[in-house]
């Protein structure tokens, strides 16, 4: 079968042949629908992300991933064959978490095997392409937004950065009653989009009387709640200023730079916090799927294109560029 393939120890990516994979006791294998690319994809391929729990050098990468169920391993209860599923983003061993398309074979493949555990049911009204990044570009902003920061309504919320998580966080924002949000992106696309999705506001970082906007669209209280999923350092030194008393600056973006609050008494006299935040947990995936079904939710905007999997290197050219703004884009074998 075809799979994206990287060598993490030459950096090297290729779709390439490579042996199918069947399922084992407790594994179900999903002939694969659609994949989502990741800007941390980008990373891996880029050598920014590194493994930590893969045994060899080459992994299949992709880690959000929805299929049809076409083989079943033995003891496998309740899922059938022909059945419509996505597969979470990860799974734990031993008490340890592994990431799938990191720390084992993901997505990016014609076939992906995956532990029963991790296998979720999709209603036949979500298309594959809607429902694969489910687990993480938008799972990710929603555990960030219920759990790590615990966004109270008719809050104000500050989001940096309106690309495949912030777009999302924008949208889910608004669904739990958070007010006002306000986007903050330097393109005028991410920022017209930003408002698409449902932000009271979109501001340019660099707009001269940026503050004087925060603080009017806040009367004059600052964010309750400041999201960087940008993972840039500036980005975190704004927030912190915009912030109001006992205001919580919540670290989505990944990013290795220090981290830095200039006015460091200022911050401790607010009783301001800064929360580290990475990933979902499988009950929040479960708590979107509800919500996609309760019609709350919908992602079809969030769709930038689809490539086929053996145009994989050319979507992670696509993203890493930034061409055409994408929010998530799919690889369809």
């Amino acid at each position: 079968m075809l799979a994206g393939r990287l060598d993490v120890s030459t950096g090297t990516f290729a779709v390439e042949e490579i042996a199918e994979p069947h399922a084992g006791p407790g594994q179900v294998r999903i002939a694969v629908k659609a994949a989502g690319v990741c800007l941390s994809d980008v990373h891996l391929i880029q050598g920014v992300i590194k493994p930590l729990l893969l045994p060899g050098d080459s992994v299949t990468l992709g880690h959000e991933t929805a299929g049809v169920i076409d083989e079943i391993g033995d003891g496998v209860t309740g899922l059938t064959v022909g059945q419509r599923v996505l597969l979470q983003a990860g799974e734990e061993r031993d008490g340890v978490v592994w990431t799938r398309g990191v720390d084992y074979d993901g997505g990016w493949a014609e076939f992906a095997v995956a532990t029963a555990g991790t296998v979720v049911p999709l209603p036949d009204s979500l298309p594959f392409e809607q429902a694969c990044f489910i687990p993480d570009a938008v799972s990710t902003p929603w555990a960030a937004i219920v759990e790590t920061a615990r966004v109270a309504p008719a809050r104000p919320v500050g989001v940096w950065g309106v690309g495949g998580l912030g777009a999302h966080a924008v949208q889910l924002l608004r669904v739990i009653g958070a007010a006002p949000v306000i986007a903050i992106d330097p393109l005028p696309a991410a920022r017209e989009r930003a408002l698409a999705f449902g932000a009271d506001l979109a501001l340019d970082p660099a707009d001269p009387v940026f503050a004087t906007r925060v603080k009017e669209a806040t009367r004059g209280r600052g964010l309750s709640y400041a999201f960087d999923f940008a993972g840039v350092a500036p980005v975190r030194e704004q927030a912190a200023a915009t912030m109001a008393r006992e205001g919580r600056l919540i670290l989505v973006g990944l990013t290795d730079q220090p981290l830095t609050i200039t006015q460091g008494t200022h911050f401790s006299y607010l009783k301001q916090q800064i929360l580290g935040h990475y990933g979902s947990q499988p009950e929040h995936v479960l708590e979107l799927l509800d919500l996609v079904a309760g019609g709350r939710v919908e992602f079809s905007r969030s769709v930038s294109g689809a490539l086929r999997l053996a145009d994989a290197a050319e979507a992670v050219r696509r993203l890493d560029a930034k061409e055409g703004d994408p929010i998530r884009l799919v690889l369809v074998p």
